[in-house]
Order: C-alpha cells, then sequence, then structure tokens
C-alpha cells in the first residue's frame, strides 16, 4: 500500500524550531522528487520546498528561505523539513508529497501523485 505519513508538528512560540519527518511506504521516495506545500486556514495551499532525487538540489520559497532545510533519509525512506525561526504566519497544515513522474524539481503542485494527510503547526506565543 502506497502511503505518505507526516509527523512532527505541533505548537511552537515565534522563533522556535520543528522538524517534520515524510515517511514514505511502499514505494521507494529518494527515487522521486518530494515537495513540501502548507494550507492555513482560509488561503490556498502553497509550495514550501522541493528535493529532487537527482541530484538531493533543494528549492525553498522566498518567505522560507534561509530558514527551512529539507533533506533525504534514503536508508529510512524518509525526507524531512527542519524548520527554524518559525513566525506566526508559518501556522498551517504541513503536507509532503512525491512527483513519481519526475527526479527534479521541475513540476507544479497538480503533478504531485502521492499525498500525505498532513500535520499542523501552530506558531503562537
Amino acid at each position: 500500500q502506497v502511503q505518505l505519513v507526516e509527523s512532527g508538528g505541533g505548537l511552537v512560540q515565534p522563533g522556535g524550531s520543528l522538524r517534520l519527518s515524510c515517511q514514505a511506504s511502499g514505494f521507494i521516495l529518494g527515487y522521486y522528487a518530494v515537495g513540501w506545500f502548507r494550507q492555513a486556514p482560509g488561503k490556498e495551499r502553497e509550495g514550501v520546498s522541493c528535493i529532487s532525487s537527482s541530484d538531493g538540489k533543494a528549492y525553498y520559497a522566498d518567505y522560507v528561505k534561509g530558514r527551512f532545510t529539507v533533506s533525504r533519509d534514503n536508508d529510512e525512506n524518509t525526507v524531512s523539513l527542519q524548520m527554524n525561526n518559525l513566525k506566526p504566519e508559518d501556522t498551517a497544515v504541513y503536507y509532503c508529497a512525491a512527483d513519481i513522474d519526475r527526479q527534479d524539481c521541475i513540476g507544479t503542485m497538480a503533478t504531485y501523485d502521492y499525498w500525505g494527510q498532513g500535520t499542523q503547526v501552530t506558531v503562537s506565543s
């Protein structure tokens, strides 16, 4: 059974850190581009980061650049998102997704095939 499961969300104060994990089962996550997305209440889902499988190159949205770091652990079949210096505007449900037609981060949100159920991140004092 193909599945992506996110974990690591929670409540954190502004300036704090969280590490999200995306665990794959039923397929090898290391073969494909993996993206992180988020959706805040009343807003559209937006891209956060992507990591390619061909060269491990990472990409970030401007609003998280310098604060978030995406990485792979192919032995564990996971992709992680380290989030530092969190801001209240980072509050959202965070999703990971795999683009099984591409190794590189060249697709759009619509091209991602497998999605996790999401994990809530709340940044508040």
